[in-house]
């Protein structure tokens, strides 16, 4: 295989909240040891056992800050009153060291990189549909009416979102979306430029 730096991809996986996406790039990485995760930035502390350059790189929030100014970031996101980012400067290195790269981000931050990057492809893990995705929220017994209501309403906004997608796929079976997502992944590594 050519290990050139233009035949390698950048990889958006989304999805909505209690969509599975995790569980299926877990099933794709398992089967496709040779891509990698990306790693982002994030102004948080680290959580018991978590590692600097290996779950995320740590930033201060005056680092983080100064990527922002002078334009260092994919993307970047405001959560709980932390920030998570994407470098350029990475995402590049990993490309031209040879490896395809996967990126899990929220469908805001896709759209950023998209702008910044539109080789990149986006790809969107989709719930069968509203109503088995509000079942398996409420399956969890994890979160409130309210909580629940409120992610439902991000997972309209982000299935208006995955319209500017380059695919979908359906988390129904996740045997079928794992496969799903190497064949559009291989389509795409082979695919002429």
């Amino acid at each position: 295989m050519n290990k050139n730096s233009d035949t390698k991809k950048l990889f958006v996986i989304s999805g909505s909240s209690g969509v599975g996406k995790g569980t299926v790039l877990k099933g794709f990485l398992e089967k496709n040891p040779n891509f990698m995760l990306s790693i982002s930035c994030t102004t948080r502390a680290p959580r018991k056992g978590e590692v600097d350059g290996v779950n995320y790189f740590f930033l201060t929030k005056e680092e983080f800050q100064n990527c922002i100014d002078n334009d260092k970031f994919l993307e970047w996101a405001e959560f709980a009153g932390n920030r998570y980012g994407t470098k350029k400067k990475y995402i590049q290195q990993c490309l031209a060291e040879g490896k395809d790269i996967i990126l899990e981000i929220d469908t805001q931050g896709a759209l950023q990189v998209k702008k910044k990057m539109p080789e990149a492809v986006l790809i969107f893990i989709c719930p069968p549909s509203i109503e088995a995705l509000e079942n398996r929220l409420r399956g969890r017994h994890t979160e409130d009416e309210a909580t629940i209501q409120k992610r439902l309403q991000e997972v309209k906004t982000e299935l208006e979102r995955a319209e500017n997608f380059d695919y979908k796929v359906i988390n129904d079976d996740l045997d079928k979306a794992i496969a799903d997502l190497e064949k559009i992944i291989s389509g795409e590594q082979n695919a002429e430029r």
